[in-house]
């Protein structure tokens, strides 16, 4: 799963978190179970999720003695909702 559309156009490193996030999206991850999902180095990893929790994008909550970092339930949508933006997409930009 991705994050919705309006989401993607974001820095690289944000959006890579945030479509590793939305695979977990009710479990949330750790930044250590993130950085094996991400390509990134860890300060660019810190800055991402910096960025993205500065606009409310994500959160980080204590979940049995650790801490994981889960999307706002705006970022992620479920597969229906994608196709139905994809097919939005299309629609407005076809002249039909």
């Amino acid at each position: 799963m991705q994050a919705k559309p309006e989401y993607r156009d974001r820095d690289d490193d944000e959006v890579a978190v945030l479509d590793a996030l939305a695979d977990r999206a009710e479990d949330g991850m750790t930044v250590f179970e993130l950085r094996s999902h991400v390509d990134l180095e860890i300060d660019d990893l810190e800055t991402a999720l910096a960025e993205l929790k500065a606009d409310g994008l994500i959160s980080a909550d204590e979940d049995d003695e650790r801490t994981v970092v889960v999307p706002d339930e705006r970022v992620v949508g479920t597969q229906q909702q994608d196709e139905d933006s994809s097919l939005s997409w299309l629609r407005d930009r076809l002249p039909f």
